[in-house]
């Protein structure tokens, strides 16, 4: 059953450029080292300054491993908490989790 972590954030105006900029390396980044698919969501609607990342795993399992690995990975701290601690607005992170539902089961016909 996929898991789906939706994690949104407003970024700093002042820091559009280089946010976008550390945005790119950090998918780019835990695609390559990691097993997970990541997107980042821009706005269409909305508040033109809030962005996402978009994460699925195989399952809640597989998302706690790859969690795992990246926290133990220096490399990878660092890039993360530059960018939470220079590009985005303090307190305007939020983090959501989805599973895909089951399909129902057809009954037997006798």
């Amino acid at each position: 059953m996929s898991v789906f972590v939706y994690q949104t954030f407003e970024i700093k105006q002042d820091k559009f450029k280089e946010c976008i900029e550390n945005l790119q390396e950090i998918k780019k980044y835990r695609i390559e080292n990691y097993s997970h698919k990541v997107d980042i969501l821009t706005p269409i609607t909305g508040a033109d300054h809030v962005f996402a990342l978009f994460s699925t795993y195989e399952g809640l399992a597989e998302m706690e491993l790859q969690n795992k690995k990246m926290f133990d990975d220096e490399d990878y701290k660092k890039l993360i908490g530059e960018f939470f601690l220079e590009n985005i607005k303090q307190g305007s992170m939020n983090t959501q989790f989805y599973r895909t539902m089951s399909e129902k089961k057809e009954k037997k016909k006798e």
